[in-house]
């Protein structure tokens, strides 16, 4: 991925670009579909990572 496109999409990113704080680091997307999508992949990653670690105990 080229940094000058959208981290979910890889469209050019234009003046309308929005960052979005994910895993710690900023990337920055097209639209707010792609920032929607990038928070609802994160949340659904940590909420796995949290459900393996209570059934690990």
């Amino acid at each position: 991925m080229k940094e000058d496109t959208c981290a979910a999409c890889d469209c050019e990113l234009d003046d309308t670009r929005i960052a979005v704080k994910i895993g710690g680091k900023t990337v920055e997307v097209c639209c707010e579909e792609c920032a929607i999508a990038l928070r609802e992949a994160e949340a659904a990653t940590l909420a796995a990572a949290a459900t393996a670690a209570h059934a690990g105990r």
